[in-house]
C-alpha cells in the first residue's frame, strides 16, 4: 500500500490569538480527491494554507511524504515544490517586481505597460522546471483556454481569465498535490462544467486534488468530503452522502432589520436626476483588441439592472466607465448623472454618487485597515482611511456592521478575517453614504449561501426603501436579487440583447 501523501494529526492553528483550526486529523493518499465544505470561516482557508506551510500550526503536526526527483532536495524544499495552493487573492506583481498593481491601473494604457503578459509570466514560472511532464506550456494554454490571452498583460485580465491563468500556472509545475480555495468563483456556468471535466483530467494525470468549495459545487471526480464547523473537522462523507445531507448554513435564510435599513438610508437625501448612465455606440479599445462594440445603453434613476455574460464578454470594462475609473470615457458619447463625460466633472463627482465593489476591487483593496476603517473609507471614496476616523460616521459604520453581522471583526484588521467577511465588508463600505448608484459585480463571491441569502434580502430591502439605482453582476442566476426586472446581456463586446421582466 502507498504511504499517505499529507498526515494531518491532531492540528490546531490561530490568527491574532483566535483558534481557526481545532485538534483536525485528516489523511490525503495519492489520488484520492477531496473537497472541504463549511461555513464561511469555518477553516477551510486556513487549513489550505497549513497543509502548504503558509500557516503556522500551534499544535499537532503535518507530514508530507513525497518523492525525490534529486536527492539534493530537502524534505522542506521538496514539500513547496510539490504542493501548489491558489487563494482567493493573486499576488501578481508589476513587470520590475517591485510593487504590486493598483486597482486602476489596467484602464491606464501607460501604467498597465508595466504588467507582464501571460507569457511573460508563464515562461517565469517554467524557468524552474528542470523536468518533462504531462502538463507543458502548450497543453495548460489549451486547456484552460489561454492561447488567445498570450499576450494579453496580466492587469487587463478578467476574474475568470485571471483564475484560469492561475491554474494553468500551478499546473506547469507539475505538482504531486493541487489545492484549490474556492476554484468556481468567478466562472460562468460554461466555465465552470467545463472546469468539472478539466479537473478529470488533472486527477487522471496523477495530481491528487484538495479543494475548499461548496456543498453544491462539488466535482464529479471528488471522492471525500470534510465537513469543517468552527474550526473542527466534524464528518468525513462521501460526494452522494453530502448532497443528501442538510446543512443548516448552506440553505436557511437569515433575518434582515428592515427597521435598521431604513433608518440607515434616511440619514442621507439623493439628489434627483434624468439619466443615470446614458451610452451612445460606445467602443473601448486596447491595441488591436477592440473590448466593446458600439454599446447603447440609457439607465433611468430607479432602475434596476443586471448585467450579465460570459467570462471576457466586456462587463468589467463597460462598468469602468460608469463609475468614471476609465479614461477611454472622454473619447466616448457618455452622460453620467446628467452630465456629459468631459464637460467638466471630476472624477471624484462621480464617485461620490456611487457605490461601487467587484472582484478587481478585493484584489486590490489594502488589507492594513481595520474592518471598520475599510468601511468609513466608503464614505471618502479611498482605498483605505487616510484621515482621523470621524466618531458621527464611525457610529454608522458600527450600524451597517451590525446590519451585515460582522460587528466583531470592526476593530480586527481586513487581512486578519475570513475571505467572506473581507468580501462584506467592502459591501457595506459601498453602502455606507447610501449612493445613487450601486454597483455590485459579482458579491457574492466567497460567501456560504447563508450570507448569500442575507446580502440578496438587503438588497431586496434597500431597493424597497429607497430609489437606488441598481446594477448587479452575477454568473449565477439565484444570486439576483427580486428587486431586479431589466437585463441587459453582453457577448464579445457587444449587446447581446436587452429584456424587460414585469412583475
Amino acid at each position: 500500500m502507498n504511504a499517505p501523501l499529507i498526515t494531518l494529526s491532531r492540528i490546531s492553528a490561530a490568527i491574532q490569538g483566535k483558534k481557526v483550526l481545532d485538534d483536525v486529523s485528516l489523511i490525503v493518499n495519492p489520488g484520492q480527491h477531496w473537497a472541504v465544505i463549511g461555513k464561511s470561516g469555518s477553516g477551510k482557508s486556513v487549513l489550505l494554507k497549513a497543509i502548504v506551510g503558509k500557516q503556522s500550526i500551534t499544535a499537532g503536526s503535518i507530514e508530507h511524504n513525497f518523492k525525490p526527483a534529486h536527492q539534493q532536495h530537502t524534505a522542506e524544499t521538496l514539500a513547496s515544490q510539490r504542493m501548489a495552493l491558489i487563494e482567493s487573492r493573486h499576488h501578481f506583481k508589476n513587470f520590475s517586481n517591485t510593487a504590486d498593481f493598483y486597482y486602476q491601473q489596467r484602464y491606464n494604457s501607460s501604467d498597465s505597460e508595466d504588467a507582464l503578459t501571460v507569457e511573460q509570466y508563464l515562461n517565469a514560472i517554467l524557468a524552474h522546471v528542470t523536468e518533462a511532464h504531462y502538463w507543458t506550456l502548450e497543453k495548460a494554454l489549451d486547456r484552460l483556454r489561454l492561447t488567445d490571452l498570450y499576450q494579453k498583460q496580466l492587469i487587463k485580465l478578467s476574474n475568470g481569465e485571471t483564475k484560469r491563468l492561475r491554474i494553468a500556472a500551478a499546473l506547469v509545475k507539475n505538482p504531486t498535490l493541487l489545492l484549490l480555495d474556492q476554484p468556481m468563483t468567478g466562472l460562468d456556468l460554461n466555465s465552470r462544467q467545463y472546469f468539472n471535466t478539466l479537473l478529470q483530467e488533472i486527477a487522471a494525470s496523477g495530481i491528487t486534488i484538495v479543494m475548499a468549495t461548496s456543498p453544491h459545487e462539488i466535482p464529479d471526480m471528488i471522492q471525500k468530503v470534510a465537513v469543517l464547523e468552527n474550526g473542527k473537522l466534524t464528518q468525513t462523507l462521501t460526494p452522494a452522502e453530502t448532497a443528501a445531507q442538510h446543512f443548516s448554513w448552506a440553505s436557511s435564510t437569515p433575518d434582515v432589520d428592515e427597521a435598521e435599513i431604513a433608518s440607515l438610508l434616511s440619514l442621507t437625501e439623493n439628489p434627483t436626476f434624468e439619466w443615470i448612465i446614458k451610452m451612445s455606440d460606445v467602443n473601448v479599445r486596447y491595441g488591436e483588441i477592440q473590448v466593446l462594440h458600439n454599446i447603447t445603453w440609457q439607465v433611468k434613476q430607479g432602475e434596476r439592472w443586471a448585467l450579465l455574460g460570459p467570462n471576457g464578454a466586456g462587463k468589467s470594462t463597460l462598468l469602468s466607465l460608469a463609475y468614471g475609473d476609465n479614461p477611454q470615457a472622454y473619447a466616448n458619447d457618455i452622460i453620467l448623472f446628467d452630465k456629459k463625460r468631459g464637460t467638466g466633472e471630476s472624477i471624484w463627482d462621480i464617485k461620490r454618487k456611487c457605490g461601487f465593489v467587484s472582484p478587481e476591487l478585493y484584489q486590490f483593496f489594502p488589507m492594513d485597515n481595520s474592518c471598520a476603517q475599510v468601511i468609513e473609507s466608503g464614505f471618502y471614496d479611498t482605498l483605505g482611511l487616510f484621515r482621523q476616523s470621524d466618531p458621527s460616521r464611525a457610529a454608522i459604520v458600527l450600524r451597517w456592521m451590525k446590519v451585515f453581522d460582522i460587528d466583531k471583526y470592526a476593530r480586527q484588521l481586513l487581512k486578519n478575517v475570513p475571505a467572506s467577511a473581507q468580501r462584506l465588508c467592502l459591501l457595506a463600505r459601498a453602502l455606507v453614504k447610501n449612493p445613487t448608484l450601486l454597483i455590485l459585480d459579482e458579491p457574492c463571491q466567497g460567501m456560504d449561501n447563508q450570507q448569500q441569502q442575507l446580502f440578496k434580502h438587503l438588497v431586496d430591502t434597500i431597493c424597497s426603501k429607497s430609489n437606488i439605482t441598481l446594477i448587479y453582476v452575477t454568473h449565477y442566476p439565484h444570486e439576483i436579487p427580486n428587486a431586479v426586472d431589466r437585463y441587459m446581456h453582453l457577448q464579445k463586446g457587444e449587446v447581446a440583447r436587452v429584456e424587460t421582466v414585469s412583475s
